[in-house]
């Protein structure tokens, strides 16, 4: 049975289910996705990206929240156990993570989007929500669900579906919204070449968030159905919503609706971190004066696991050895020690020594950086030890052959990688 709102004034957030899609990989972000998945990987300093979606939810008044988990899924499901695990039973709160499990088939995996809900059937209807909100878990973004939730019930929607709006040809890369006046969806379009503008504004296009809003009862049925389909790739994307918009009511809810921005937030800030030129340069622009993303807001906090360091610490006030880092963040448990770091993000317990300079650098936990180094515009994975004077960032061509290094110039260090330049370098004999 589904039951209905716990009461005429209550907000429908509090009748609805979370369901977060966090299996995928994330392949364009290359090495970081190699020992995790793409909603796994670090954001902001000490959160991981899959904190967004989650904390969206739980700021938006939702106490039902499931997290589906598929690719590489360790280091994902430890983290949602140490930072995630203050839901209470007794208060009608519930948080799950649902790996594929051979629930339904024994070939085990999820095969699509709408199937890694399917197979979880029996959990949802234990729970008996009213409302499912289907979630991306790979997306940098602050939004209330509840403005979705109401447009959803006022305009009597099959589904309603998250947009932003971009500029017309970079739609190009997205699941695009053709609507009418009223944002009725006319047709949903995966990556067209030419993709539809917005009416009275032609030179924008509606691109899909992967937010989805379903009352629960209709989205089983037709999930029943679509497994029941040996053509469907079993995706809501290309499956689930276009049927939908063929034969039902789907409309559109633009994310300025719902984007939850603080005072000195300029823009409806929404994030898709997919390849390493963009995650770097999402976190680098954390280091602005004024960021596009405050990740200072109390009344809109990112929830995530806060490990038990010690403050951040800097050392040395020598000439040419001075422990510094200006316009930059730094988390905690770190150590500058006569290290020169600007406009860089390093996160928890990375330790930068003597003499090095950083600058345009992502450095992600327990990362160290040997005295001398030279680093700009690098992204370092955990852990990884830089070698004493290593530079890069100066020579291309040597940072292409040493390292991956993007178009836009950005290169992404990993340990594997460090190692094999160690021993091309060690004497032989």
């Amino acid at each position: 049975m589904i039951r209905t709102s716990p009461g005429v004034n209550a907000p429908l957030a509090r009748s609805a289910m979370a369901y977060v899609l966090a299996g995928g990989r994330g392949s364009r972000l290359m090495e970081l996705t190699d020992i995790r998945a793409k909603p796994a990987v670090y954001f902001g300093g000490k959160s991981r990206i899959i904190d967004f979606a989650l904390s969206n939810a739980l700021n938006s008044g939702i106490r039902r929240i499931g997290v589906a988990t598929q690719y590489k899924a360790h280091s994902l499901i430890r983290h949602l156990q140490r930072g995630w695990n203050f839901f209470r039973p007794e208060r009608n709160e519930s948080f799950d993570i649902l790996p594929a499990s051979q629930r339904v088939t024994e070939t085990g995996w999820y095969s699509g989007t709408a199937d890694a809900v399917y197979q979880n059937t029996d959990i949802i209807e234990s729970y008996a929500p009213r409302f499912m909100v289907i979630l991306a878990g790979d997306h940098v973004y602050k939004m209330d669900y509840e403005p979705m939730l109401q447009q959803h019930v006022e305009q009597g929607a099959d589904v309603t579906v998250g947009c932003i709006e971009v500029p017309r040809m970079e739609a190009t890369a997205f699941g695009v919204m053709h609507v009418d006046t009223e944002d009725r969806i006319t047709s949903f379009l995966e990556k067209p070449a030419d993709p539809p503008g917005i009416p009275g504004d032609p030179d924008h296009a509606l691109a899909s968030m992967g937010i989805y809003v379903f009352e629960t009862r209709f989205l089983l049925d037709h999930l029943r159905r679509d497994a029941e389909n040996p053509n469907s790739n079993h995706d809501f994307g290309k499956d689930i919503v276009p049927d939908i918009v063929k034969g039902g009511k789907a409309v559109a809810h633009r994310f300025a609706r719902s984007c939850v921005r603080a005072s000195s937030e300029a823009e409806a800030y929404w994030r898709d971190a997919g390849t390493v030129d963009a995650y770097w340069e999402a976190n680098i622009d954390l280091t602005d004066f004024v960021p596009g993303l405050d990740l200072y807001d109390q009344e809109w906090p990112i929830w995530t696991y806060g490990e038990i360091t010690p403050p951040a610490k800097f050392v040395h006030d020598e000439k040419g050895r001075r422990g510094q880092a200006i316009s930059s963040l730094v988390s905690g448990g770190c150590i500058v020690s006569g290290s020169d770091v600007h406009r860089s993000l390093l996160f928890t317990g990375v330790h930068a020594h003597s003499f090095s300079k950083i600058e345009g650098a992502v450095i992600l936990p327990y990362a160290w950086v040997g005295r001398s180094a030279r680093l700009r515009n690098v992204v370092i994975d955990r852990g990884v030890r830089i070698p004493e004077g290593l530079v890069v960032g100066e020579d291309p061509d040597q940072d292409a052959a040493r390292f991956r290094r993007t178009s836009r110039g950005v290169c992404l260090i990993t340990q594997p990688m460090i190692d094999k330049l160690q021993l091309a370098n060690k004497p032989q004999g």
